[in-house]
């Protein structure tokens, strides 16, 4: 398959398939088999700028040629132990999109672009954004960008590695929460990689 083959293949994609693109908890790596569904379903534009930065909205997001979603987050049980260098929290998201141009811009005019801007302001719950800093994913089969967040509280610091990357007018999001400065991007590629293989079957599947 193409590049083209598949960008065209993902507009046949309705809402309903962004659920069987999301990965079921047993698929997600065995370090978090222990951890507990926390969030997931439906995620659209208005509960997206709910958890954006300040100043986020719907209609942003909406003009950006964002559709709605579906998401997946593990979360640690209240047995677990906030070490240093816990993973305590994994998730995913799949975006739909009007065209891949609108998934392409999303990932640099948005997703990076957000993050950067806001270092150093508060993020709530008492987190400070300490920095950003761009990673580099490879193996996927089209676009990839990542970064490594770092934030900081009363309890220490937390750090989040994400990626995003795109198939035709989906987005995939993946993304591991550690505590502590560490960097996950491996973790995260290979979830990533998993996650792009089920988007890509589904997609392929509805034509």
């Amino acid at each position: 398959m193409t590049s083209s083959s598949i960008d065209r293949a993902t507009y046949s994609i309705g809402e309903s398939a962004l659920d069987l693109m999301v990965l079921d908890k047993a698929e997600f790596p065995e370090m978090f088999q222990g951890h507990q569904v926390v969030r997931e379903g439906s995620l659209d534009n208005e509960t997206l700028a709910q958890n954006g930065f300040e100043g986020a909205s719907a209609e942003r997001f909406s003009q950006a040629g964002r559709v709605t979603g579906v998401m997946r987050e593990l979360g640690p049980t209240s047995n677990m132990g906030m070490s240093d260098g816990f993973n305590f929290m994994a998730a995913l998201v799949v975006h739909l999109f009007d065209s891949p141009d609108s998934v392409h811009s999303w990932m640099h005019d948005i997703f990076l672009k957000d993050f950067e801007d806001h270092v150093g302001e508060s993020v709530g719950q008492g987190h400070q954004l300490v920095s950003a800093t761009r990673l580099e994913p490879q193996g996927f089969f089209d676009a990839a960008v990542g970064l490594k967040v770092l934030q900081g509280g009363v309890d220490g610091l937390i750090s989040s590695t994400v990626v995003d990357f795109r198939v035709g007018r989906l987005l995939g999001v993946v993304f591991i929460g550690a505590v502590g400065d560490h960097d996950r991007l491996d973790q995260v590629v290979q979830l990533g990689r998993t996650l792009e293989k089920r988007i890509v079957s589904v997609v392929l599947g509805s034509t």
